[in-house]
């Protein structure tokens, strides 16, 4: 099992940037893929980015495409989502999510962080 912790979240305004973090532990080398996805309130959980371990493939969602820049520092076991332009609708509770598969379905990813909340402001 993988544990994960997420850390950056905040309050921002409109335009402003964040960067989260996830740093993985316990058995991260049973891990293929790390994925970002976000939650806001009534909402399903929705895909943002995913990048894997090995050779650091990349998949955005259209949403946040351009904006958001997933990377990972595979020595260190974390995983980092650098997100500019930030807009309102980007608000909701971001987690990172470890799978031993490619997917961007929420299913195909088998341990999760506690989430952080991200709050941006008009």
């Amino acid at each position: 099992q993988v544990q994960l912790v997420e850390s950056g979240g905040g309050l921002v305004q409109a335009g402003d940037s964040l960067r989260l973090s996830c740093a993985a532990s316990g058995r991260p080398f049973s891990s293929y893929a790390m994925g970002w996805f976000r939650q806001a309130p009534g909402k399903e959980r929705e895909f943002v980015a995913r990048i894997t371990w090995t050779d650091g493939m990349i998949l955005y969602s259209t949403a946040v495409k351009g904006r958001f820049t997933i990377s990972r520092d595979s020595a260190k076991n974390t995983v980092f989502l650098q997100m500019n332009s930030l807009k309102p609708e980007d608000t909701a509770v971001y987690y990172c999510a470890s799978a031993r598969v490619l997917g961007v379905l929420p299913q195909a990813y088998d341990s999760w962080g506690q989430g952080t909340q991200v709050t941006v402001s008009s």
